[in-house]
């Protein structure tokens, strides 16, 4: 089958009109579908997560808070944390497998999902591979991990020396680092060079404490750094030095965190970031989520680049701008005409769907706005979970129904 985008963005760099995308569904009959005022991507990667910590409304009742180290805490006594605890009773293990753990996760999952991703990092402790075989999207398995430099693996795994060198520089290695504006997160990064871990394969996500020097260190080595600046404004009221990062050429990705400190997707941290920084270029944009996200997490090459010759990953959503830049940044839940990771439909419009006969797949129909769509899996048997556990309704932003 062929489907023919009105724009298809290859990547950052090139753009083609008029684009034939090669979908291939080992059928004999060829069909050529032409989708018009339609802009075809690669889909998004969200570079930080915490999936089991999309719950609402957000946490922190003292901000600003001078370090996140404090506002962990502070969560713990907040409105949403209890009621979370009402459907998933966490004992501490961070055992994601748990039903209530592992339907929580898969319902940050699709948050990513419903905003154009096909892949999100989970920062959380690593689970058995059927953590991961569950999601409705790409959550990538191959990394290492530690929560932060002072509060330690305080949720699961090694030290953070133990962490990196088990990573044998082959699979990223995820830390929170200088998330604040204290002496304590100031000396975080200087801690962490010292320990030998500034590294070519280190994601070290935040850096709001950071200085120019340090940012610039970063690039020397080909570090990368994960920005979110939503759950940065709200938490500390303050983020990371974009315009260093940018002059030193500092690979750098965007992240979400979870909405207990976040923004609701990624569409709202583009908002965040044109907000106050509108000279940033939204190709920039794009390419912090798609090909700085691919050498960050050491992902396959495929998903940071639109392959028209055989697609096997595609984000489609509808055309609002003639920039398609532009145009990303008008994405809507609603606007996904067709998200495709890995060969299968994940989400969509749902006559999409009917061009794919022989999706093995089960999939939800429910209706947003006046469009009819399809989603991989039934998250709305997750919110009725949730609601049967609380006892009344609850609403999530992030879902579209």
């Amino acid at each position: 089958m062929k489907i023919i985008a009105s724009l298809s963005v290859i990547t950052p760099d090139e753009v083609r009109e008029g684009q034939e995308l090669n979908i291939d569904l080992n059928n004999a009959e060829e069909q050529i579908i032409d989708i018009p005022r339609s802009v075809a991507y690669i889909p998004l990667i969200n570079s930080h997560d915490h999936l089991v910590g999309n719950w609402v409304p957000r946490a922190g009742d003292h901000r600003p808070y001078p370090n996140s180290h404090i506002w962990v805490e502070d969560m713990k006594n907040s409105f949403s944390f209890h009621e979370r605890s009402k459907f998933w009773l966490n004992d501490g293990s961070f055992d994601l497998l748990v039903p209530t753990a592992l339907s929580m996760a898969r319902l940050g999952a699709y948050k990513n999902l419903f905003s154009g991703c096909g892949t999100v990092h989970d920062h959380a402790p690593i689970q058995k591979g059927e953590y991961y075989d569950a999601m409705p999207i790409i959550v990538p398995r191959l990394y290492r991990q530690c929560h932060s430099i002072t509060m330690g693996n305080w949720w699961g795994g090694d030290s953070p020396e133990e962490e990196m060198e088990k990573s044998n520089g082959k699979m990223p290695f995820v830390i929170h680092l200088g998330e604040g504006i204290d002496d304590i997160t100031k000396g975080e990064f200087a801690q962490f060079r010292e320990q030998g871990m500034l590294k070519s394969n280190a994601l070290l996500v935040h850096g709001i404490a950071f200085t120019p020097q340090e940012i610039a260190e970063m690039a020397q080595v080909g570090a990368s750094i994960c920005w979110c600046p939503s759950s940065n404004y709200y938490l500390i009221g303050k983020t990371l030095d974009i315009d260093a990062v940018l002059k030193y050429k500092t690979n750098i990705v965007i992240g979400t965190d979870s909405t207990m400190s976040g923004g609701v997707n990624l569409i709202d941290e583009f908002a965040t970031i044109r907000q106050h920084y509108p000279d940033i270029p939204a190709s920039e944009l794009y390419r912090m989520v798609t090909q700085n996200a691919v050498k960050a997490l050491q992902l396959p090459k495929r998903y940071g680049a639109l392959d028209p010759e055989n697609t096997q990953n595609l984000l489609l959503i509808d055309q609002i701008e003639k920039d398609p830049f532009e145009n990303l940044m008008e994405l809507e839940m609603k606007s996904i005409q067709l998200l495709l990771v890995n060969g299968i439909p994940r989400y969509g419009d749902s006559w999409l769907l009917d061009l794919f006969p022989d999706a093995e797949a089960e999939y939800t129909i429910f209706r947003t706005g006046n469009r009819e769509k399809f989603v991989i899996g039934d998250p709305m048997e997750i919110n009725d979970q949730i609601d049967a556990a609380l006892g009344y309704h609850k609403d999530f932003p992030f879902l579209p129904f």
